[in-house]
């Protein structure tokens, strides 16, 4: 925890444009673990519910076409 105090008053204590360019990384590292989460649960068939629950709408008409 100590750490983490000491991180969180090195971080309040940059710069704007080093705080901005810091949250931007974080950002940036979040999205890159959310795809590789997506990924992982697409291939293991954890997602096809919203593949059938697309289809099922699809079949019944409520679907546009963009």
């Amino acid at each position: 925890m100590e750490n983490l105090d000491r991180l969180k008053y090195e971080i309040e204590s940059l710069p704007q444009n080093d705080f901005n360019q810091l949250r931007k990384w974080f950002s940036e590292k979040d999205w890159k673990e959310w795809e590789i989460q997506i990924e992982e649960d697409s291939m293991s068939g954890r997602l096809d519910f919203l593949f059938k629950e697309a289809l099922d709408e699809k079949n019944k008409g409520k679907l546009r076409t963009i």
